[in-house]
């Protein structure tokens, strides 16, 4: 067994795993099975690092169809003989390289993996982070990563509905590209991701075959940047016009019964589409790299089976169906060889015309080495925790005015706009509501039904406290699409960590999962389906933990959905939930809500304490205000999260045009003698809290609701005028509040 480190190195491999091979082969690999072995037993492939705590995540449910790892996305059923097909992925290593490219083939990849399914693509939305845009390049990729999934998601006429976006220093060199794709199906028409039936043909469908992509999922998305990003030649580049193409044919194909199945042409190319389809079936395969259409010369047998060029399918076509699928194709003016068939020999047989290449069995194949490392605690965790909220000067009431107008300016809190406004958000005509809520909204074409969509994460909670960060990511994308009137349904997720191999980032995954799957089960909202990005280092230095969470909710009656924006002059304006924790009293009696804060960053330079959230309180508040919209009297509902209270305020202003006058909860209790703080009262991140508005007549309705649910209730104050009035504290026109607001990001990033 000599063989060196860089050969290794090359294919992601590690010297015990390479003895690993040898001993459950019987003999050493060659060139194009250590190619193989490599990318198969990678992270981005494998899920070594991750796999066993992924089984901590619920994945069941009465409406759940497909759950993770069975195909290529999770499927939930929605009714009405529909189901919904739903996945997230991460191109974040691609994206630090080629930062229009690497968006660019997310969107291509994950919208690939639904239509694969028979589901066609309805709806787009992205989780972003970036280091600052103070910083050139940081705004370059910002630019890049922008304008690569718009090009790609609008010539495809999919809408991009949503998403979110953050910024801190630890994502400078290492971007985080998120993208979600959600489709539609009839219940009884999935196709599924197998090759079974002996004699059965295999079809490489679509683009040729070239160089790009080679080691992209054994290299690129396996380890970290330790010096600057790789070259660019490593990076694949879409054809939207062909996708697009592609999507019609297979949606055809997915009608007929000529086929058993079909996979998406992804990470590793032919190498995953073949083995992980043939792995599922219990079957075998065998292929001739000679009858793969290229588009480079002198191609070898190594760099066809583990090229990444986009737009490709794997389609496995019935015996004597051959021809049907090539006339349906040939309609379409896409391209097809059939490069081998399906075997009952359980192994994955490459030939190079008659020459063997590769002859492994395809279970070794998909069998990684499972690694659990112990996890302990960081000791620097505890000081980072620690938070003496007394050395932090507090606010004076005279400063108020220009903090909310910081905070409303930061680019982790201010408008998106400049961001969606280049998506196509009413392509297909069904959005309902656009980008710039709490969630998005789609009509369910021929019933009165409606799905609600966000992507939820904040990285700076995870890294103060892992477990309690993942608590809340969970629970606030279902607080954002309680507040559109939705009820939750399931959740895709992106776990983004970094090197798995080192005890601190291994602690941050498994207590952030820990964290979601036990607010997974509180709110009983199965995973269907997800992807782990890990690695995500550069110069030694690892993102924050970033877990993103997709989610999909029903709204059983469109016309009842909810917004954030105030509606009507004179309307009150009530806050679900804790107003803060002031007094002995309170469930977080001991949290000061500034932990992890936008606040105490951007105004004390401080990334310091804890989040806190209180499950059981969680639960009560979201079900109190979906059963206040779906009773038809709440006219607005947005949730309180980055910058506080007085933030979500002046975006439901903001967002409706009309202003805000109210006596503050913070005033009446420093008036009554309790000892609180302004800069907590106003701008602490205190969960499961949604402010809601509503006619006069409609506040004992809300009284009777709230009280059903054991849910604390505040009288805030009232919508109007064109001022943003908190007695004592607040005073502005709503013009400067929202030039803030719409501004902030816009004028960092140039667009």
């Amino acid at each position: 067994m000599n063989i060196s480190k860089e050969i290794l190195d090359e294919v992601a491999l590690g010297e015990k795993e390479y003895k690993l091979i040898v001993q459950q082969l019987g003999r050493e690999p060659n060139e194009v099975e250590l190619g193989m072995f490599g990318s198969l037993w990678s992270e981005h492939c494998g899920y070594k690092h991750s796999k066993p705590l992924l089984k901590l995540l619920p994945s069941r449910s009465k409406n759940v169809l497909v759950s993770p790892g069975e195909e290529n996305a999770g499927v939930v059923d929605i009714g009405d003989g529909q189901a919904v097909a739903m996945k997230i992925e991460s191109h974040n290593h691609p994206s630090a390289i080629d930062p229009y490219q690497g968006a660019a083939t997310a969107a291509g990849g994950v919208i690939r993996d639904i239509f694969t399914m028979g589901a066609r693509p309805i709806a787009l939305l992205n989780s972003l982070r970036f280091g600052p845009l103070t910083e050139s390049n940081n705004r370059y990729l910002f630019n890049g990563v922008v304008n690569g999934l718009a090009d790609y998601g609008n010539c495809l006429g999919i809408p991009g509905v949503g998403g979110e976006v953050f910024f801190a220093d630890r994502y400078t060199g290492n971007p985080l590209v998120n993208g979600l794709c959600l489709g539609i199906c009839e219940k009884g028409k999935l196709v599924k991701a197998r090759a079974s039936g002996e004699g059965n043909l295999l079809m490489v469908v679509g683009a040729d075959t070239g160089r790009d992509g080679i080691h992209g999922a054994s290299g690129l998305a396996s380890r970290s940047f330790e010096d600057e990003p790789q070259t660019k030649s490593v990076i694949p580049a879409g054809n939207p016009s062909l996708e697009k193409l592609l999507i019609e044919a297979c949606l055809e194909l997915a009608q007929t019964d000529w086929i058993v199945g079909m996979q998406d042409l992804g990470a590793a190319g032919l190498t995953s589409s073949t083995v992980e389809t043939a792995a599922r079936s219990g079957s075998g395969m065998e292929i001739d790299v000679l009858k793969v259409r290229r588009c480079e010369e002198d191609m070898t047998p190594y760099e066809v089976m583990l090229s990444e060029s986009q737009e490709r399918m794997l389609v496995i076509v019935k015996k004597g169906c051959a021809e049907k699928v090539k006339a349906l194709l040939d309609r379409w003016e896409i391209h097809y060889d059939i490069i081998g068939r399906v075997t009952d020999t359980g192994l994955a047989v490459v030939k190079e015309g008659e020459k063997v290449v590769a002859e492994i069995p395809v279970n070794l194949l998909v069998s990684p080495p499972l690694y659990r490392q112990r996890s302990k605690k960081p000791a620097w965790l505890e000081e980072l925790q620690s938070l003496d909220v007394s050395i932090v000067p507090d606010l004076k009431p005279r400063q108020c005015n220009s903090v909310l107008l910081r905070l409303l300016a930061s680019p982790n809190i201010a408008s998106r706009e400049c961001i969606y406004r280049q998506y196509d958000s009413q392509a297909r005509g069904n959005t309902v509501v656009p980008p710039g809520g709490d969630a998005a909204v789609l009509r369910i074409k021929g019933t009165k039904k409606g799905i609600s969509l966000t992507v939820d994460g904040n990285g700076r909670y995870c890294y103060a406290d892992p477990f309690l960060g993942g608590v809340i990511v969970v629970a606030e994308a279902a607080r954002n699409l309680v507040c559109s009137g939705a009820e939750p349904l399931a959740i895709t997720d992106c776990l983004n960590f970094g090197n798995p191999e080192k005890a601190d980032a291994y602690y941050q995954l498994k207590e952030c999962i820990k964290g979601m799957a036990r607010a997974c089960r509180e709110l009983k909202i199965p995973v269907i389906s997800g992807n782990v990005s890990l690695y995500n280092e550069s110069k030694g230095e690892a993102i924050y933990p970033t877990p993103v969470v997709g989610m999909l909710g029903i709204v059983e009656d469109i016309s009842r959905h909810c917004t954030i924006s105030f509606k009507k002059e004179g309307d009150l304006v009530f806050l679900l939930g804790e107003s803060f924790p002031l007094t002995s009293s309170s469930h977080l009696s001991s949290y000061n809500g500034l932990g992890a804060s936008e606040y105490l960053e951007l105004v004390r330079g401080l990334v310091r304490g804890k989040p806190g959230i209180d499950l059981d309180m969680e639960k009560r508040v979201q079900r109190c205000c979906l059963e206040a919209i779906k009773r038809g009297f709440v006219k607005s509902a947005h949730d309180c999260s980055e910058g506080g209270l007085l933030v979500a305020i002046a975006e439901s202003c903001i967002c409706g045009g009309i202003g805000f006058k109210g006596e503050s909860p913070a005033l009446r209790a420093l008036s009554a003698g309790v000892k609180g703080r302004l800069d907590s009262a106003f701008f602490g991140e205190y969960q499961s809290r949604i402010v809601v508005s509503m006619s006069d007549d409609s506040a004992v309705k809300l009284t009777k609701v709230a009280r059903k649910w054991q849910v604390p209730l505040t009288l805030l104050g009232r919508v109007g005028g064109k001022r943003l009035v908190v007695k004592g504290y607040i005073d502005l026109p709503l013009a400067k509040v929202a030039r803030a607001w719409q501004d902030g990001l816009k004028l960092l990033s140039g667009k």
